[in-house]
Protein backbone atom coordinates (compact mmCIF):
# COMPACT_ATOMS: atom_id res chain seq x y z
CA UNK A 1 0.00 0.00 0.00
CA UNK A 2 0.75 3.43 -0.76
CA UNK A 3 2.84 5.39 1.95
CA UNK A 4 0.85 8.19 1.65
CA UNK A 5 -2.69 6.95 1.87
CA UNK A 6 -4.33 8.03 5.18
CA UNK A 7 -7.65 7.76 6.24
CA UNK A 8 -9.97 9.06 8.88
CA UNK A 9 -10.84 6.97 12.06
CA UNK A 10 -15.20 7.54 11.02
CA UNK A 11 -14.42 5.58 7.57
CA UNK A 12 -14.09 2.19 10.07
CA UNK A 13 -15.86 2.59 12.53
CA UNK A 14 -18.17 -0.59 13.57
CA UNK A 15 -21.04 -1.44 15.46
CA UNK A 16 -22.71 -4.53 15.87
CA UNK A 17 -26.00 -5.35 17.64
CA UNK A 18 -26.71 -9.22 18.71
CA UNK A 19 -29.51 -10.64 20.24
CA UNK A 20 -28.40 -12.38 23.36
CA UNK A 21 -30.02 -15.74 22.95
CA UNK A 22 -30.34 -18.76 25.91
CA UNK A 23 -28.04 -21.16 23.56
CA UNK A 24 -25.32 -18.31 24.47
CA UNK A 25 -25.53 -18.81 28.52
CA UNK A 26 -23.20 -20.38 30.37
CA UNK A 27 -24.51 -23.01 33.71
CA UNK A 28 -24.87 -19.46 36.14
CA UNK A 29 -27.25 -18.57 33.39
CA UNK A 30 -25.84 -15.74 31.94
CA UNK A 31 -23.89 -15.46 28.77
CA UNK A 32 -20.86 -16.91 28.16
CA UNK A 33 -17.40 -14.97 27.78
CA UNK A 34 -16.14 -16.74 25.44
CA UNK A 35 -19.83 -15.77 23.21
CA UNK A 36 -18.56 -12.26 23.95
CA UNK A 37 -14.89 -12.31 22.86
CA UNK A 38 -16.05 -13.94 19.84
CA UNK A 39 -18.15 -11.13 18.89
CA UNK A 40 -15.36 -9.15 19.98
CA UNK A 41 -12.96 -10.62 17.97
CA UNK A 42 -15.64 -10.32 15.23
CA UNK A 43 -16.30 -6.53 15.03
CA UNK A 44 -12.60 -6.00 15.61
CA UNK A 45 -11.91 -7.79 12.22
CA UNK A 46 -14.53 -5.78 10.37
CA UNK A 47 -13.01 -2.64 11.88
CA UNK A 48 -9.71 -3.39 11.19
CA UNK A 49 -10.56 -4.49 7.35
CA UNK A 50 -12.11 -1.66 6.40
CA UNK A 51 -9.71 0.43 7.50
CA UNK A 52 -6.83 -1.77 5.58
CA UNK A 53 -8.55 -3.12 2.20
CA UNK A 54 -7.49 -6.47 3.36
CA UNK A 55 -7.93 -9.02 5.29
CA UNK A 56 -7.11 -9.17 8.97
CA UNK A 57 -6.11 -11.41 11.49
CA UNK A 58 -5.79 -11.09 15.32
CA UNK A 59 -2.62 -10.88 16.51
CA UNK A 60 -3.19 -9.92 20.58
CA UNK A 61 -5.69 -8.87 23.06
CA UNK A 62 -5.08 -6.70 25.61
CA UNK A 63 -6.86 -6.86 28.80
CA UNK A 64 -10.47 -7.80 28.53
CA UNK A 65 -12.24 -6.71 31.05
CA UNK A 66 -15.80 -8.34 32.23
CA UNK A 67 -17.27 -5.35 33.84
CA UNK A 68 -21.16 -6.48 34.09
CA UNK A 69 -22.91 -9.88 33.05
CA UNK A 70 -24.98 -10.14 30.25
CA UNK A 71 -28.42 -11.52 30.09
CA UNK A 72 -30.19 -14.00 28.20
CA UNK A 73 -33.10 -11.52 26.37
CA UNK A 74 -30.45 -8.61 26.07
CA UNK A 75 -29.13 -6.80 23.07
CA UNK A 76 -25.72 -6.83 22.85
CA UNK A 77 -24.04 -3.59 21.11
CA UNK A 78 -20.25 -3.75 20.11
CA UNK A 79 -18.51 -0.12 19.47
CA UNK A 80 -15.05 -0.78 17.41
CA UNK A 81 -13.05 1.96 16.29
CA UNK A 82 -8.89 2.63 14.91
CA UNK A 83 -7.43 3.43 17.78
CA UNK A 84 -3.28 3.25 16.15
CA UNK A 85 -1.78 1.91 13.02
CA UNK A 86 1.61 0.71 12.96
CA UNK A 87 3.11 -0.68 9.72
CA UNK A 88 0.87 -3.86 9.09
CA UNK A 89 -0.65 -3.61 12.71
CA UNK A 90 -3.91 -1.50 13.89
CA UNK A 91 -5.39 -1.55 17.22
CA UNK A 92 -8.73 -1.38 17.77
CA UNK A 93 -10.52 -0.05 20.56
CA UNK A 94 -13.78 -1.99 21.55
CA UNK A 95 -16.42 -0.99 23.89
CA UNK A 96 -19.38 -3.53 24.65
CA UNK A 97 -22.74 -2.33 25.96
CA UNK A 98 -25.64 -4.68 26.96
CA UNK A 99 -29.14 -3.26 26.71
CA UNK A 100 -32.37 -4.28 28.16
CA UNK A 101 -35.12 -4.25 25.93
CA UNK A 102 -37.87 -4.00 28.40
CA UNK A 103 -36.32 -1.28 31.10
CA UNK A 104 -34.15 0.48 28.16
CA UNK A 105 -30.88 0.21 30.72
CA UNK A 106 -27.85 -0.02 28.88
CA UNK A 107 -24.89 -0.98 30.78
CA UNK A 108 -21.38 -0.84 29.77
CA UNK A 109 -20.03 -4.57 30.40
CA UNK A 110 -16.30 -4.96 28.54
CA UNK A 111 -14.04 -3.07 27.49
CA UNK A 112 -10.81 -4.29 25.31
CA UNK A 113 -7.91 -3.45 22.63
CA UNK A 114 -7.77 -6.26 19.77
CA UNK A 115 -4.26 -5.65 17.96
CA UNK A 116 -4.77 -7.09 14.06
CA UNK A 117 -2.63 -7.25 11.18
CA UNK A 118 -3.32 -6.95 7.60
CA UNK A 119 -2.42 -9.70 5.51
CA UNK A 120 -2.49 -9.76 1.56
CA UNK A 121 -3.27 -11.93 -0.77
CA UNK A 122 0.12 -14.31 -0.20
CA UNK A 123 -0.92 -14.41 3.31
CA UNK A 124 1.93 -11.96 3.66
CA UNK A 125 2.23 -8.54 5.94
CA UNK A 126 0.45 -5.29 4.30
CA UNK A 127 0.87 -2.15 5.26
CA UNK A 128 -2.30 -0.30 6.60
CA UNK A 129 -3.53 3.32 5.72
CA UNK A 130 -2.08 6.30 7.91
CA UNK A 131 -4.64 7.68 10.24
CA UNK A 132 -5.94 11.24 10.48
CA UNK A 133 -6.91 12.00 13.60
CA UNK A 134 -10.09 14.32 14.08
CA UNK A 135 -10.86 14.92 17.41
CA UNK A 136 -8.91 15.08 20.76
CA UNK A 137 -10.76 11.90 21.99
CA UNK A 138 -8.93 10.24 18.88
CA UNK A 139 -5.31 11.91 19.45
CA UNK A 140 -5.70 10.45 23.06
CA UNK A 141 -6.38 7.31 22.17
CA UNK A 142 -3.85 6.94 19.31
CA UNK A 143 -1.30 8.67 22.18
CA UNK A 144 -2.93 5.62 24.94
CA UNK A 145 -2.37 2.96 22.40
CA UNK A 146 1.54 4.13 22.40
CA UNK A 147 1.83 3.90 25.76
CA UNK A 148 -0.08 0.68 26.34
CA UNK A 149 2.74 -0.33 23.86
CA UNK A 150 5.76 0.95 25.29
CA UNK A 151 4.35 -0.88 28.85
CA UNK A 152 3.92 -4.12 27.37
CA UNK A 153 6.89 -4.16 25.82
CA UNK A 154 8.09 -3.51 29.47
CA UNK A 155 6.22 -6.02 30.74
CA UNK A 156 7.32 -8.41 28.23
CA UNK A 157 11.06 -7.68 29.67
CA UNK A 158 9.85 -8.24 33.19
CA UNK A 159 8.88 -11.17 32.90
CA UNK A 160 11.55 -12.48 31.18
CA UNK A 161 13.76 -11.41 33.68
CA UNK A 162 11.81 -13.61 36.28
CA UNK A 163 12.22 -16.86 33.80
CA UNK A 164 15.22 -16.52 33.08
CA UNK A 165 16.71 -15.09 36.49
CA UNK A 166 15.15 -17.39 38.98
CA UNK A 167 16.23 -16.17 42.43
CA UNK A 168 14.35 -18.89 44.56
CA UNK A 169 14.52 -16.79 47.95
CA UNK A 170 13.27 -13.61 46.44
CA UNK A 171 10.36 -16.13 44.47
CA UNK A 172 9.61 -17.83 47.91
CA UNK A 173 9.92 -14.29 49.65
CA UNK A 174 7.15 -13.37 47.08
CA UNK A 175 4.95 -16.56 48.36
CA UNK A 176 4.75 -16.01 52.41
CA UNK A 177 1.10 -14.83 52.08
CA UNK A 178 -0.20 -16.01 48.95
CA UNK A 179 -2.52 -19.00 49.48
CA UNK A 180 -0.08 -21.89 47.91
CA UNK A 181 2.26 -24.30 50.29
CA UNK A 182 5.86 -25.23 49.03
CA UNK A 183 7.55 -28.50 49.14
CA UNK A 184 10.59 -28.46 47.24
CA UNK A 185 12.20 -31.90 46.52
Amino acid sequence: MNETVYKYVRDSETVITELMIPSYANFGGKIHGGTLLSLMDKVAYVCGSKHAGEYCVTASIDTVDFLHPVDVGDLVSLMASINYVGKSSMVIGIRVTSQNVKTQQEIHTNTSYFTMVAKDENNKLSQVPGLILETPQEVRRFAEAIIRKQLKHSFKQEILKVKNEVDIQKALDLLVNERCRVELK
